[in-house]
């Protein structure tokens, strides 16, 4: 049996991972920082995983110590780990490059077979964000270890389109922009087996998003229909957002740092090649039960 070690199995994608990895027989490590978190479901529905995963590493990738001989006895290492709130202490470099180099560094020397990283689609758009050179400065690092590698790239989660649902359940939505720019994203279970598909094959970069592509007014608009609320959403100027920015930097560089890849995100479409069969207003649908 192959043994898998899953980083970041907390998070919304590292959970159906945890679960998909499970069902096709490989025996699971999953690192976690809160390993109580896991024991119950996640907040867009993402499974439980305390009872599904092998084994269960608590550490954090920015103390070394606590992530001593993680991948011993490891075949194949993946990683859907990164920062995605605020962090008073670490940011992107800190989490996102450096957290997974430490995992690269102990993969190399345990000569596992294959290292399976999930970064960001259109990177190539957003070059200078922060959050996009810590991927792409873990992603040189990774092509150039020696070691067997896949690159998946989705374009944005049921769980980012999540919190558009938690939003129009308030009654009211901000938009950067009018909205008009086009995304198809991918629900968790569907991205997870492009993930563990890439397991065999060669070195590459896969771009993963759903099978409906929407713009982003029409998926908050969604939003409001299926929660009953009537539409409300009230655009902010690209320039405001922008501004604002510039002066939440001034106090909080980290929380600037991240929220700057939700405005520049608006600025382009984020289609990529349809994966999966979930429709994203099923789970809209199922939020709205669980949610009651």
């Amino acid at each position: 049996m192959k043994k898998v070690l899953v980083a970041g199995a907390s998070g919304y994608l590292g959970r159906y991972a945890v679960n998909e990895f499970k069902e096709r027989g490989y025996y699971v490590r999953a690192l976690v920082r809160n390993h109580e978190k896991i024991k119950t479901p996640g907040s867009n529905m993402e499974p439980a995983i305390y009872n599904i995963a092998d084994e269960i590493v608590t550490g954090d990738v920015t103390s070394p110590e606590s992530i001593d001989g993680l991948c011993e006895g490891i075949d194949i290492v993946f990683s859907s780990l990164g920062l995605t709130s605020p962090d008073l202490k670490h940011n992107n470099y800190d989490v996102d490059h450096l957290g997974n180099k430490r995992i690269l560094v102990q993969a190399m020397a345990e000569k596992v077979s294959r290292f399976i990283y999930v970064s960001v689609f259109n990177e190539d758009k957003m070059p200078d964000l922060p959050l996009i050179r810590a991927h792409e400065l873990f992603v040189a690092d990774l092509k150039a270890s020696g070691l067997s590698w896949a690159v998946i790239r989705p374009n944005g989660y049921f769980s980012d389109m999540g919190r558009f649902f938690s939003m129009a359940r308030t009654g009211h939505m901000f938009i950067v922009g009018e909205g008009e720019k086009k995304m198809n994203p991918i629900h968790g279970a569907d991205i997870a087996k492009v993930c563990v598909d890439a397991v065999n094959g060669d070195c590459r970069e896969i771009a993963a998003g759903g099978p409906d592509i929407y713009t982003f007014r029409e998926i908050m608009e969604m939003a409001f229909l299926v929660c009953g609320k009537s539409t409300w959403i009230t655009p902010i100027p690209l320039w405001l957002a922008e501004g604002a920015l510039m002066g939440i930097g001034l106090f909080n560089r980290n929380l600037a740092d991240l929220m700057s890849f939700a405005v520049e995100a608006v600025k382009f479409d984020h289609v990529a090649p349809a994966y999966g069969s979930r429709h994203l207003k099923n789970f809209f649908e199922e939020l709205a039960i669980v949610q009651k």
